[in-house]
């Protein structure tokens, strides 16, 4: 099977529609497809590169203002049309709403080509970064869902990785005449796992052996409500010593190393900004639990890493973070914001071995029911079916 993936997020950007992009096209290429990918160029200027058993064809695009470290592609329908002829997918499937998704579903729609789309974004996460437009964000919002409302109706099928995705376009699934489909983002379990580190790694990083580690990985964006993990620690440090460590980079990450200094927490919380994908795996192990605040989650896949890697949670009951968070199961959950009701539960986690060993067991099992190789099989069902089911409808409109 050819298997066209339309990506405007893709490695080295760090994000989850990145990383899943990325995932699938490697899945699907370690399965024996053919497999090419159209994302945003690195340099703005057009070049394919080789990538393990992948192409990417990296079309033209031009710096995005708003988040760090991404680029965008206006206008690059000419340069996806001669990738489409050229490669004459299978099969293509989208995963964003911006310049190359559209293209892509645009022109797979007039040659045909059965399409995938896969719904991945919230658009708080975009207004959460735009606070001169924060008066207008509710119309904004309304706007953008209904946006991607008709972008998905173009494909074949739609999924999200969790229920909470379909149900965030709730206003407008009735509208979505297409079928709908739950397929988790997946996580490589083999990559990801429970172990020790190498006492190295503490000493790269400057982190403490003598008191537990409470870990967050991700981007640090306006969204992410890193704020509340810092007054959390705050709380925290008034009932015992602990350690934060903070992976990841962002358009707000000074702006949190600031508000650690303002309110105390400075001596007490690690930022390492980006790192290499291998000290990220080592990292989710060296923490005794995963802490995560951002509220516009549509599944987290640090979070899932972090299970994998076995470890219990601490997040914020929002977004679709109650679908990995079982509350009393593999980890507790807090209420939007509150720093203080964060900060009694990590203290309850971390004050009972019994819990951290029977929460951190929980999250691996759960974990495990998001196995990447499960993952990419049932999308190349589903590109199977999609494939049979756009062949007899093309047969039908051809005989009428």
């Amino acid at each position: 099977m050819k298997v066209l993936i339309a990506s405007d997020l893709y490695p080295p950007v760090i994000n989850g529609v990145a990383t899943f992009s990325y995932n699938l096209a490697h899945g699907l290429s370690a399965a024996g497809h053919e497999v090419i990918v159209i994302a945003p160029s690195q340099t703005g200027k057009q070049y394919s590169e080789q990538s393990g058993g992948v192409t990417v064809h990296r079309v033209r695009s031009v710096v995005f203002p708003f988040y760090q470290n991404i680029r965008i592609c206006i206008a690059p329908q000419l340069e996806v049309r001669n990738i489409i002829k050229e490669f004459r997918p299978d099969i293509i499937h989208s995963q964003m709403v911006l310049g190359i998704g559209q293209a892509t579903t645009m022109i797979g729609r007039r040659y045909g080509i059965p399409i995938v789309s896969t719904s991945h974004a919230m658009p708080e996460n975009l207004m959460d970064n735009l606070k001169n437009l924060s008066a207008f964000s509710r119309p904004i919002n309304y706007m953008l869902a209904d946006i991607g409302r008709r972008y998905h109706s173009k494909s074949d099928i739609v999924t999200s990785p969790t229920q909470s995705g379909i149900d965030s376009l709730s206003r407008f699934t009735s509208k979505v005449t297409v079928p709908i489909e739950v397929i988790s983002n997946g996580i490589d379990l083999k990559a990801y796992r429970p172990g020790s580190v190498s006492k190295s790694l503490y000493h790269t990083y400057n982190l403490p052996t003598n008191k537990p580690i409470i870990t967050y990985i991700g981007r640090l964006d306006a969204e992410k409500h890193v704020w509340v993990l810092l007054y959390a620690l705050r709380e925290v440090l008034k009932e015992r010593e602990v350690h934060m460590l903070i992976v990841g980079s962002g358009v707000d990450l000074e702006h949190e190393k600031q508000i650690a200094q303002n309110i105390g927490v400075a001596d007490h919380v690690t930022f390492t900004g980006r790192v290499s994908d291998e000290n990220k795996k080592a990292l989710h192990r060296v923490g005794a639990l995963f802490v995560v605040a951002s509220p516009v989650e549509l599944q987290c896949i640090a979070a899932l890493e972090a299970m994998a890697s076995g470890k219990p949670l601490v997040a914020v009951d929002a977004g679709a973070l109650g679908e990995l968070c079982h509350h009393g199961k593999n980890g507790e959950l807090f209420a939007l914001d509150d720093y203080q009701g964060a900060a009694r539960a990590i203290v309850r986690v971390l004050s009972d071995k019994n819990l951290l060993e029977v929460y951190g067991k929980e999250s691996r099992r759960i974990a495990q029911m998001h196995d990447l190789d499960r993952v990419i099989k049932k999308f190349i069902q589903l590109y199977e079916t999609t494939i049979a089911r756009k062949k007899k409808e093309i047969a039908m409109r051809s005989t009428k």
